[in-house]
């Protein structure tokens, strides 16, 4: 298992230059990006986490709706890309952005009003019980959101699915690619795991679908008496 999870942060580390440009230059990707935070929709002063915040690709967008007065914490377990993301704080002069080196699934933070994870689902063994425990550390109230990909199901896109899990594949951290099943129907699997989750735990879910079907975002608050 420690195996594993050094393989996955050797490979994240060695393409994190890589991989922010793709998170902050694709074609699209900043409408995604900002349907994100709209999901998350915190409020003027709240602590926000983002959990496997990778290079801080959504930290604008974040600390924009949070304002001075709130805070945005990012979590990742990867050296490489909270480096980047550490770098990117630094030249814009953010004082209440922080990253913090940790477990999504154990989340190193005592206390939040809101929780963002994107396109971390479809790296977590048990995204369910992540996803619960994001819950239960905004508490009642308390706001969370996800933005995952899989295969797209609009009837007109599917022909680009075949792209599509050619590209999971070729991403996927070389521990990953042994695994028994197609990495695609795992990654489709898990995000249908994470967001049964979020609907059973919050109220006022709203939902979108963006890139042809790709992009699936929701976002909620957290019901009372749960």
């Amino acid at each position: 298992m420690t195996e594993g999870i050094t393989t996955t942060q050797e490979f994240y580390t060695r393409y994190a230059a890589l991989y922010d440009d793709i998170a902050r230059r694709t074609p699209g990707v900043r409408g995604l990006r900002r349907a994100v935070a709209d999901a998350l929709d915190p409020d003027p002063g709240d602590v926000v986490v983002e959990m496997g915040c990778g290079t801080g690709a959504n930290f604008p967008y974040l600390r924009e709706r949070v304002g001075p007065e709130g805070t945005v914490v990012g979590v990742d377990f990867t050296p490489g890309v909270l480096a980047v993301a550490r770098d990117r704080i630094r030249k814009e002069g953010w004082e209440n952005v922080h990253v913090v080196r940790g477990d999504a699934t154990r989340p190193p933070v005592g206390e939040a009003d809101a929780v963002l994870a994107t396109f971390v689902s479809g790296m977590l063994a048990d995204p369910a019980a992540a996803v619960w425990r994001w819950a239960e550390l905004v508490g009642p109230g308390g706001k969370l959101a996800l933005a995952d990909l899989a295969r797209t199901t609009r009837t007109p896109y599917k022909p680009l699915n075949t792209i599509f899990r050619g590209l999971v594949r070729a991403s996927s951290p070389p521990g990953t690619r042994s695994m028994s099943g197609s990495p695609t129907d795992i990654l489709d699997s898990r995000l249908v795991a994470a967001h049964r989750e979020l609907t059973n735990r919050c109220e006022d879910v709203r939902r979108e679908t963006r890139a042809l079907g790709f992009a699936r975002v929701a976002g909620g608050r957290v019901r009372l008496g749960r």
